[in-house]
């Protein structure tokens, strides 16, 4: 029989248990959350009178804990509105627990705690239901010490990184009896239910992710300490220039949390006895004071940066290590950051870590330690090079792993320098150097493999038909056309891709141009495309340059040119005689959201934040966004049924007018940006597969394109109460009063132009509306003061 997990149950509500909870409920999938009853009653539950015996008070900490999530920012639920899928409990409802086809536990990280709760849910289960822990540091096979065979065939470790919803990783951790088709399950749930990496973990203290990760934080404390960095200094060295995150290292620990940090390295500490490097992973003597003085990072209102408002605003104070007081944080500059912020690719990294600056000399110090620490852990912790780079990658947000960067830097030239130093080489590397190999992956004809210890050879990284990799496809000559702003490759079974490729996929010539090209080639060479790419947005909407520079010289004719060319593209997509799935990822924002709202289906990756936001450079939609979102919010009218328009109109006006964007693809929906028909995808590197099989799927089922109709509009009535509600709005204070001139423009296109209510218009009517609007708002003052603002500082300007 199949096995499919239908509803789960979690065990535990704190913030890890409620967020599993949520991701389960953005997947669709129902759970039972457990925790345990109340001690005591509150003075609240006294006052009503309640008792042990009602369900309020039993099932207090599940119920605190769901309601928590419609608190949290960022959001853990996709939509509010799934909060619903999660039903709340406690742990004497444990008979339940036979409904589930997965339980996971999310308890306190007491072993006692967790052995004695999982007796219970032995004598509770149905035969066969899997069971997982979400340890991150108890080894998993003292957590299931002493249960039944069968018990211990259907449990493993699956340790979520916080939050579950954004974090990539997810750590399977087996036991020797684990069943090998309920670790391929599990894996291939996590992988294509919840949208998970993953990776295979060794039942070893803290697992990949943390382990390799902690000690690089503490070497870099040690390292800060011993040779006098700042804080802000070491931060502006491991952010962006070194493919981490803008947080870099002393802001992810605060947003993480101090007292989490701690509690992690402590228990590594505690179980590595062996480990050559286990003193590091002694938290040095500030750390402690910070502790103790309760700077927790976030949470806490302080850690080792410190916002307090001053006569300028906002200031950022980073706390001096040395005197544990906070002062005013310094600008960091030195040429290698420079040089790093202004390179690519493996030229980046080695434009920092080879640099003989003071920068320079700290990134490859702490590199180097790093590097060879992760070398050494292999079979330790892992088996292989593979699951370690993906472990760091998804749960800490690195742009490479440890042995991709030691590729990108160069293994010769970096171990040349590491055995000069007098670093002994981890047995992964003398074999690798042994093996005459020069890199710890080799990319050949598309494919790529990996240098494996065991065997002392290279052995291909698994393939997945589920992950359609774009640069692959390139490599093995599947690019059809191309220019400076995009490209059209073949995925395979007669579909396309029109693959953006400009500076945050912004809108320009080019791909307008590639737009118009591709549809030629498709009509005549595929059966339909997706359009879609890597990039960490989709597209961020219409190139403002370009823009600019027209205005600068009054050049209205070629603006007027240009908006007719891209309304004239979106059209084309829209009426185009083959399927044309729009595949968005990350921002799909402006021309990038219209891009979506012309293509025949969308197919979106739960975190996708679609939306107009013209306005906020004092514009309004130009390619068709307008009448598009207008006919989103209208599409549920039958033909023929009379009905006041007003409430449909007020939510397109509403989404473009406001600059709505939504929190996750499921909220587009709930804006009207996606259809009913539309899917959401939650593991973002299956999304060009997903997209792929929904151009064959829509050829299968019969898909026919829309045809043109009549557009009925509300025409002055309903423009006139549009312009009353945004007079309102202005009044209130929550629009400007230029941002009202601009809502008036909004309304008499929506509404169809001079025409009375209850009109039919066409699509080119409301087109031509839309692009006189556009071109009369570019010579505006205000709105070219916008412009120039968001250009200047990438923040909107409200005059």
């Amino acid at each position: 029989m199949e096995r499919k997990i239908k509803k789960a149950a979690v065990l535990g509500s704190g913030v890890m248990g409620a967020t599993i909870a949520a991701h389960l409920a953005n997947v669709g999938i129902p759970s039972i959350m457990l925790d345990i009853v109340p001690p005591k009653l509150t003075p609240e539950e006294e006052k009503k009178g309640l008792t042990f015996k009602d369900a309020a008070v039993r099932n207090r900490f599940a119920a605190n804990g769901k309601q928590n999530l419609l608190r949290m920012r960022p959001a853990a639920l996709a939509v509010p509105e799934f909060a619903s899928l999660i039903e709340v409990g406690n742990f004497e409802d444990l008979s339940r627990l036979a409904e589930v086809d997965w339980i996971v536990e999310v308890v306190v990280e007491n072993l006692k705690i967790k052995q004695e709760l999982f007796q219970k849910v032995a004598a509770a289960r149905k035969p066969g239901t899997i069971v997982s822990t979400n340890t991150s540091g108890i080894p998993v096979k003292d957590i299931c010490a002493g249960m039944a065979l069968e018990f211990r065939q259907h449990f493993l470790g699956t340790h979520f990184f916080n939050p579950p919803r954004y974090m990539k990783l997810l750590e399977i951790i087996t036991l020797p009896e684990t069943k090998p088709e309920v670790v391929k399950f599990m894996a291939e749930f996590g992988e294509k239910v919840l949208g998970k990496g993953i990776v295979y973990a060794k039942d070893t203290p803290n697992f990949i992710a943390n382990r390799i990760g902690i000690f690089g934080m503490l070497y870099l404390m040690k390292v800060m300490a011993e040779e006098g960095y700042t804080i802000e200094e070491v931060d502006a060295i491991t952010g962006p220039a070194m493919g981490r995150p803008r947080s870099a290292s002393f802001g992810t620990t605060d947003l993480v949390g101090l007292d989490t940090f701690a509690h992690v390295a402590k228990n590594i500490y505690e179980n590595i006895p062996k480990d050559e490097m286990r003193e590091i992973f002694k938290a040095p003597d500030f750390v402690q004071k910070m502790l103790e003085k309760g700077w927790l990072g976030n949470k806490s209102g302080q850690g080792f940066y410190k916002r307090v408002k001053s006569e300028a605003g906002k200031e950022k104070l980073v706390l001096d290590y040395q005197t544990m007081e906070y002062r005013p944080s310094q600008k960091v500059k030195y040429p290698s950051l420079d040089a790093a912020k202004a390179a690519s690719g493996a030229d980046k990294a080695k434009a920092l870590i080879y640099a003989d600056d003071r920068a320079g000399k700290f990134a490859w110090k702490i590199t180097s330690e790093s590097l060879l620490y992760a070398a050494k852990r292999i079979p330790e912790i892992a088996d292989d090079v593979y699951n370690i780079d993906n472990a760091m990658k998804w749960g800490f947000n690195w742009e490479a792993g440890p042995f991709e960067a030691w590729d990108a830097l160069g293994v010769e030239e970096s171990v040349a320098r590491m055995k000069k130093e007098g670093k002994p080489l981890p047995p992964l590397v003398k074999k690798l150097l042994a093996a005459k190999g020069k890199s710890f992956y080799r990319r050949k004809a598309g494919g790529l493999s990996f240098f494996d210890l065991k065997t002392a050879k290279y052995k291909k990284v698994p393939e997945k038909p589920e992950i359609i990799l774009l640069p692959s496809l390139k490599e093995r000559k599947k690019e059809v056309k191309s220019n400076a702003g995009a490209s059209l490759i073949d995925m395979g079974d007669g579909v396309a891709c029109l693959e953006f490729h400009t500076y945050m996929n912004a809108i320009g010539q080019e791909i307008i141009e590639m737009i118009h090209e591709s549809l030629k080639i498709v009509d005549q060479d595929f059966v339909g495309m997706v359009i879609g790419n890597h990039a960490e947005r989709f597209s961020v909407g219409a190139n403002l340059l370009m823009l600019v520079g027209e205005i600068a010289k009054s050049n209205w004719a070629a603006i007027d040119g240009a908006i007719k060319a891209i309304q004239d593209a979106m059209m084309a997509m829209k009426y185009f005689e083959k399927p044309i799935v729009a595949a968005p990822h990350g921002m799909a924002l402006g021309g990038g959201c219209e891009v979506c709202l012309s293509s025949h289906r969308i197919v979106a990756a739960l975190e996708s934040y679609i939306g107009q936001v013209e306005i906020g450079v004092g514009l309004l939609p130009g390619a068709a966004g307008n009448k598009e979102v207008y006919l989103r919010c209208i599409e549920g009218i039958p033909d023929g049924v009379s009905v006041d328009l007003l409430p449909f109109l007020r939510k397109a006006f509403e989404n473009i007018a406001m600059a709505k964007v939504s929190t996750s693809a499921e909220e587009a929906r709930k804006l009207s940006f996606l259809r009913p028909t539309d899917r959401v995808v939650a593991n973002v590197d299956h999304l060009l597969y997903e997209a792929k099989q929904t151009v064959l799927a829509m050829l299968q089922e019969g898909w026919k394109p829309p045809r043109p109709k009549l557009i009925p509009v509300a025409g002055d009535g309903g423009r006139a109460a549009i312009k009353y509600m945004a007079n309102t709005m202005r009044q209130g204070g929550y629009i400007t009063e230029y941002e009202e001139f601009i809502a008036g423009k909004l309304a008499y296109i929506l509404t169809g132009g001079d025409v009375l209510s209850g009109a039919m218009v066409t699509e080119q009517q409301m087109l031509d509306l839309e692009r006189e609007a556009f071109v009369s708002l570019c010579g505006e003052k205000k709105t070219q003061e916008r412009i120039t603002h968001m250009l200047k500082t990438n923040k909107p300007l409200r005059n």
